[in-house]
């Protein structure tokens, strides 16, 4: 594993400084003190700061040379809405909030790759570091790019990294194409007529009309969608009725969609509101459909992510960069992919041995309250950051 020395030597610090932000996580646009201490460091290392963009999002520039070329390297922010279980240290000092997801540590290892641009600026061109708030479900990363992110600081490709649990820690993985789904939400209210449930001809049950709906999504994927292309609908949410002899006036459905393409979704989201539609119509019931398209599929651009795989193979050697499992989860960092090139790689997070209790605190997977990340991945994901930055400045794709 070739590492660089100078950020192998500053590790304890920033190792501090990751457990320093998991014990004050903030949620979704509130991440004030994270962005003031990621903002603080970034001016202690001589480092010019944008702030506010997205609200709480924190931009560094580090140039170097003449040359006009710019990459974008991110890191989310963020916690989540969760008690946490540890009782380590640097467990979560706040009630119900807890990095369980590794933004702790994701930008932690960006403030490594920075630290080092500082003082080894061995490349030619502009490198922004993007500190983005509200990944969980903001979409800090629209709203950043709504603020002018790349209208006030042009790159050529952009670039985000995420720790992944069950991943040995020492690998990377990087592929083309779709490697997290698109998350989606919907929400459906079926209006029928109330009465009692002994004498359920004098009502109209949207219960039974449900109940039905439910089943007939499952046909959308099995029967409208190609085999080869991938689809999840999952009802998650049924809520109706009060009593156990009252036949209620409405029932309302809810649950989320996954896709790796527009097009599935597209068509997906198309049968879901004739179906709904059709169904109730032929029940005498009425339907309220709502459909809501939070994040669009994660889709890595070829050249991109053929440069990162390539990075990544010097660092760690080929036999420790895999190909991606697309996963159904969901990255805002989608919307940045969307705006530019560029590739959303992984990183091994091991499989939890590097907490104090091993296996004995319970699993270590992502949103879970026993996670923890890893900082031995501290000094290789900040070592792929800057040799990413200066071999794609250097080089002529």
């Amino acid at each position: 594993m070739k590492l660089l020395d100078p950020i192998v030597a500053n590790t304890p610090e920033i190792a501090a400084l990751r457990k320093e932000i998991h014990a004050h996580p903030e949620l979704c646009f509130q991440e004030v003190r994270t962005a003031d201490l990621v903002a603080a460091k970034l001016t202690e290392w001589g480092i010019p700061v944008h702030r506010g963009m997205g609200t709480t999002g924190v931009v560094g520039i580090v140039k170097a040379g003449t040359s006009s070329r710019a990459i974008a390297l991110r890191a989310d922010m963020d916690a989540l809405p969760m008690q946490e279980f540890n009782t380590f240290a640097h467990a979560s000092k706040h009630t119900g909030k807890m990095h369980a997801c590794g933004h702790d540590g994701h930008t932690a290892m960006l403030l490594a790759a920075a630290q080092h641009f500082a003082k080894h600026r061995h490349f030619d061109g502009t490198v922004y570091l993007v500190f983005q708030p509200a990944e969980e479900g903001g979409g800090g990363a629209r709203e950043m790019i709504k603020d002018g992110l790349f209208t006030q600081f042009p790159v050529e490709a952009v670039f985000g990294m995420h720790n992944w649990p069950g991943m040995a820690a020492g690998t990377f993985a990087a592929s083309a194409g779709p490697v997290m789904a698109s998350s989606n939400e919907f929400k459906i209210t079926i209006s029928g007529k109330g009465g009692h449930a002994a004498m359920p001809h004098n009502a109209i049950d949207p219960v039974v009309v449900a109940c039905q709906l439910v089943q007939g999504f499952q046909t959308i994927v099995s029967r409208n969608v190609k085999p080869i292309d991938a689809g999840v609908i999952s009802v998650t949410m049924i809520n109706a009725g009060e009593a156990t002899n009252v036949i209620p006036d409405h029932c309302e459905l809810q649950g989320t969609v996954r896709t790796f393409s527009i097009e599935v979704l597209d068509l997906i989201e198309r049968r879901m509101r004739e179906m709904s539609e059709s169904l109730c119509a032929a029940f005498n019931t009425r339907v309220a459909f709502e459909f809501v398209r939070n994040y669009p599929p994660t889709i890595n651009s070829a050249k991109e992510a053929a440069f990162a795989a390539k990075v990544m193979e010097s660092i760690v050697g080929a036999d420790k960069v895999y190909t991606q499992e697309p996963t159904m989860g969901a990255e805002d960092f989608s919307f940045m992919l969307q705006a530019k090139p560029g590739c959303y790689a992984f990183i091994g997070n091991g499989d939890g041995d590097h907490r104090t209790l091993g296996h004995g605190g319970g699993p270590c997977t992502l949103h879970n309250p026993s996670y923890d990340f890893n900082d031995d991945l501290l000094p290789l994901g900040a070592t792929f950051w800057v040799r990413l930055a200066e071999e794609w400045l250097a080089s002529d794709i």
